[in-house]
């Protein structure tokens, strides 16, 4: 019988640590910070500052006064909180309303469960839905990216690409997926920022490839094999009216429009690999990107809700603990 042989210290030290990894985080989603600073000016920085300083303050606080423990704010994972929740929130929204999320997210979304490895759902999105279903004339009123002269409250305000293929309006949310130009979310306005986040925190390994594309890749797959059949269903329906009324219902389905709209690529790269909520083995990941993409793709286009990603990253969220149960990481010298 083979023994293992654990050999005395010193050993070797991977250099990562979570305050790296935090902030490698934040380091790649500086380029969209930068798009959402262009595309809607002065709100996007009163929001994003607001959301960070009130989820700092908060946990200072609460560790401080309730846990009566030595704050830890210094490892970067209350200033990415306030950061993600900012980037899923309108440029325009009130200072007020984004402090109530942000005290949501770290009170009840990280703190309630002990804090910063204990949580069980992504606490920007515990945040963000609390701020959806409480204001939700608030919380999707939407500037219009690159509307100048860029202003706060009183910004103009336009609907994004998946209100309009909610709504039906097929032909006008193509256009925006091409040209790019939407409202939205501070982090929603550029898919190639976002992706250069990815390219760089792969390249850095803080996550791995596995959650982002499955999500990306299920919604892919789901969405054009309804936008086929749809289409199908249209070439094969007689007369002329019906047959064009049918192929624009069917661009609703559009895998191009999906992929390149709403918080599908925020929420894959930055929400849905948060290391706390997420499976720990690389099938377990799979497993949950792919069920995040299915239920985004059904909110969306069979729900009341254009966007469906956050709801479907909670959802994983809770399933993440059966996940690790049932798919579990081969141990050391396992076969």
């Amino acid at each position: 019988m083979k023994k293992m042989i654990v050999s005395p210290s010193p050993h070797i030290h991977s250099g990562d640590s979570i305050s790296k990894n935090m902030y490698g985080v934040l380091a790649a989603l500086i380029p969209a910070f930068l798009v959402s600073l262009y595309c809607f000016g002065l709100g996007a920085l009163i929001v994003t500052l607001t959301s960070v300083a009130s989820c700092v303050l908060c946990e200072y606080f609460i560790l401080k006064f309730l846990f009566k423990k030595k704050p830890a704010i210094h490892d970067g994972s209350a200033i990415l909180t306030g950061v993600l929740l900012a980037f899923n929130l309108p440029s325009n929204l009130p200072v007020w309303i984004v402090i109530a999320g942000a005290c949501v997210a770290i009170g009840i979304g990280k703190m309630s469960f002990g804090g910063l490895g204990n949580n069980i759902f992504n606490p920007a999105l515990v945040g963000r839905v609390f701020l959806l279903i409480s204001f939700p004339a608030q919380m999707t009123t939407w500037p219009v990216a690159g509307a100048f002269p860029m202003t706060y409250l009183d910004a103009e305000t336009g609907a994004t690409t998946l209100s309009l293929i909610h709504y039906g309006d097929s032909i006008a949310a193509a256009g925006r997926a091409v040209t790019g130009l939407t409202g939205g979310s501070l982090g929603e306005v550029s898919e190639i920022a976002l992706l250069l986040g990815l390219i760089f925190m792969l390249s850095r390994k803080i996550i791995t490839w596995h959650i982002p594309v499955s999500i990306l890749g299920t919604v892919a797959v789901f969405t054009g094999l309804l936008f086929a059949g749809a289409m199908l269903h249209a070439h094969y329906t007689e007369g002329t009216a019906d047959m064009q009324a049918l192929m624009d219902s069917a661009r609703i389905y559009n895998p191009l429009i999906h992929l390149t709209s709403g918080g599908l690529m925020l929420g894959a790269v930055f929400m849905a690999t948060d290391y706390v909520t997420s499976p720990m083995s690389k099938k377990g990941m799979v497993v949950y990107g792919t069920g995040t993409g299915i239920i985004t793709v059904v909110i969306r286009v069979f729900g009341a809700y254009p966007e469906g990603m956050s709801f479907a990253i909670l959802i994983m969220n809770a399933l993440t603990p059966l996940i690790n149960t049932y798919i579990k990481p081969k141990h050391f010298g396992g076969k």
